[in-house]
């Protein structure tokens, strides 16, 4: 009886035995299998994680193209600008030349009409001038009321027109109004002055048409 039950005893031994090393087995496989699980999702992050990274490093790619490509726009638009303002100021610099180009010829043609003007009014006087020469002549021979009369208007005239005598009485002599035909010596006091007028001058305005011819101390 006593080998029986050890036998017995034995064999439930080498069964507990048993179930205890497949406990063990099946726990290894677990724990392979945690292991083998953790190292899968290890791997799947890191690939989550790399192509994060890459699609960011792409995003970031994209966005400095498009960057470079508004900078080279914008680059372009101030070229653009700076080339407008360019032909815009040399538009602006040709119109005021232009414009003073015109304004000097405009005033270049009125100086020239009223110098024309000037001119044929001149040229005009200065040729009644010896009439008023004759007619002071004649007035001078004769006491002819009539002529006196049209001597008269002749002066009317000429002074509507600011055409008068270069002073000569008493005056300085005058290298811009008078004409020396000779020198006369009449004491300290006369020297430089006009003594006698041979032949009255004139002015229109202030510009002399004809001088007066005099005789001139020393």
């Amino acid at each position: 009886m006593r080998p029986q039950r050890a036998c017995a005893a034995t064999d439930k031994l080498a069964g507990k035995e048993a179930v205890a090393w497949d406990l063990k087995e099946r726990i290894k496989v677990q724990r392979n299998d945690v292991r083998c699980t953790k190292d899968k999702l290890k791997y799947k992050d890191m690939a989550k994680k790399d192509k994060r990274q890459e699609e960011q490093q792409e995003q970031q790619e994209k966005l400095q193209a498009r960057l470079h490509e508004l900078e080279e726009q914008v680059a372009e638009a101030e070229s653009q600008k700076a080339k407008a303002e360019s032909q815009l100021a040399e538009m602006e610099d040709k119109n005021l030349r232009m414009m003073a180009e015109f304004d000097n010829y405009r005033k270049r043609t009125n100086k020239e009409k009223i110098e024309l003007t000037e001119r044929a009014g001149e040229k005009i006087f200065t040729e009644m001038l010896p009439l008023i020469d004759d007619f002071e002549r004649a007035i001078a021979a004769t006491d002819d009321e009539g002529v006196r009369l049209i001597y008269q208007k002749f002066l009317s005239f000429l002074d509507k027109h600011d055409v008068h005598a270069v002073e000569t009485e008493n005056a300085d002599f005058n290298t811009d109004e008078h004409e020396a035909v000779t020198t006369f010596a009449a004491g300290e006091d006369k020297k430089g002055k006009v003594i006698d007028c041979t032949q009255k001058g004139y002015k229109m305005g202030e510009k002399v048409i004809r001088f007066a011819k005099v005789v001139v101390g020393e």
